[in-house]
């Protein structure tokens, strides 16, 4: 059987409890055609990069999917069906990645780096310490003094 890692968008107005109700829905077309799904994660409502169907954020779920291709295809022909669904994207790979997302490892880091303290100004500067003049170049430092004279 193949390997697949498929990503689902999923309207933001659904609550997270009817997106976890989608992808076991999708779960279970899956299995029912003799794959498995190993592994699921929820990403959370994100910013999409552009308006899609009027929405402007939506619910991320990534699915790993060891399936048939024809399994893959009906769990497809089911979102396209599905209004719930603004988009999907499946990718075959040669094997499951282990552990946590890529996604779930940044939202982990950001999560920490929210409660660390930034010190003063709010930014992460203050271990550089105060900011130096830069040097003039010295075609810069002649066309300002011809334009003063």
């Amino acid at each position: 059987m193949a390997l697949y890692e498929h990503v689902l968008l999923a309207r933001q107005d659904v609550s997270a409890q009817q997106v976890e109700a989608l992808v076991e829905q999708f779960k279970g077309i899956v299995e029912a055609n003799g794959g498995s799904v190993p592994k699921v994660e929820y990403w959370g409502v994100k910013s999409l990069g552009y308006r899609i169907k009027k929405n402007r954020k939506a619910h991320y779920s990534l699915l790993n999917i060891n399936a048939p291709a024809a399994a893959v295809a009906e769990m497809e022909r089911q979102m396209r069906i599905n209004e719930d669904v603004l988009r999907f994207m499946t990718i075959r790979v040669e094997e499951l990645e282990e552990g946590q997302s890529v996604m779930l490892q940044k939202r982990d880091r950001d999560e920490r780096s929210d409660r660390f303290d930034r010190g003063p100004g709010g930014g992460d500067r203050f271990d550089r310490g105060p900011r130096r003049e830069r040097p003039r170049r010295e075609d810069e430092a002649t066309t300002e003094t011809a334009g003063e004279a």
